[in-house]
């Protein structure tokens, strides 16, 4: 079969450290890796990108196409991606900028490419763009040595953790700008904060979703087998994880109305949804890191023949 235009510039792209030739040559390029919305199947697309402080910037011009590329739909479904610049490799969210604040990254995009304004000349369409800046949230450091497999579940949560605390500063964030353009004069530029939020909000509901579908399909058996006394924790586990699904639900439906919200009423389903979800973590680590913490990881193989 035939190698593909992409697969080509990907396959250079690896071999000589994000240098390729033909028309991308010269030019700052990247691979971007993300997730199907439909599908689930991992595709990545080389992408010309533009530097915005600590950000890199991605447009979906499409060539200046009528539609949306597929890449763009995918990261608005699944915003967690996969960002390779040069040799390096990292997680990056992935939040499409709104309003006034699209238009300064778009006219910062185009002084640096003049083509981009080629692009949007040509179609209708107003072509996204797209910041790719810290899957992390603020504060966090890296992980620290993991060893044991209770080392990667408390990695785990109190990256969860962190999600959800970032969801709530920001959300502080939103409400305090609302506030201020209700002030007389002219209004400030609202960061464009609904679709970072909602794109945060959906990195956490998914990471959380993967983790208890580990656990429940893989984890809780492997343990079980061992620990058959433990049955009654597992069990309760199992049923708090299906109460976690619902909180996740009603905690998308709370954010994706937070433009019209009552920031007070809003705040208060918001702290209680986030209590619950940290009272759950904190039993999940109770019950499981003494029976983890002698368990090596990455897993040990089978011993090879010799």
């Amino acid at each position: 079969m035939p190698t593909s235009f992409n697969q080509s510039v990907i396959d250079e792209f690896r071999a000589n450290a994000g240098k390729v030739g033909g028309p991308f040559e010269g030019g700052d390029l990247l691979l971007l890796t993300t997730t199907g919305a439909r599908s689930g199947v991992s595709r990545t697309t080389p992408l010309g990108y533009v530097r915005h402080g600590d950000s890199l910037l991605v447009v979906g011009s499409n060539l200046g196409g009528p539609r949306h590329p597929g890449w763009y739909h995918n990261l608005l479904a699944r915003p967690v991606v996969r960002v390779e610049v040069g040799d390096r490799s990292f997680e990056a969210l992935a939040v499409p900028a709104e309003g006034d604040r699209r238009e300064e990254l778009f006219a910062h995009v185009v002084r640096v490419e003049p083509g981009y304004g080629d692009y949007q000349a040509g179609t209708d369409r107003l072509l996204p763009v797209v910041v790719l800046e810290r899957a992390e949230p603020d504060g966090w450091d890296g992980p620290r040595e993991v060893r044991t497999l209770a080392d990667k579940l408390m990695e785990v949560h109190t990256w969860l953790r962190g999600q959800l605390g970032q969801v709530r500063a920001e959300v502080e964030v939103h409400f305090a700008a609302r506030a201020a353009r209700q002030g007389a004069g002219a209004p400030p530029v609202l960061p464009g904060l609904g679709l970072q939020i909602r794109q945060r909000c959906l990195a956490f509901c998914q990471a959380l979703e993967f983790h208890h579908a580990s656990e429940d399909g893989h984890l809780f058996p492997g343990i079980a087998r061992h620990h058959p006394h433990l049955a009654d924790v597992f069990d309760r586990l199992g049923d708090e994880h299906r109460t976690v699904a619902r909180i996740q639900g009603e905690l998308a439906a709370l954010l994706a109305g937070i433009t019209i919200a009552e920031p007070q009423r809003f705040r208060t389903e918001l702290e209680a949804m986030s209590a619950e979800l940290n009272a759950h973590l904190d039993h999940e680590e109770e019950a499981l890191i003494p029976l983890l913490a002698d368990v090596p990881w990455p897993p040990v193989g089978p011993p090879t023949a010799p």
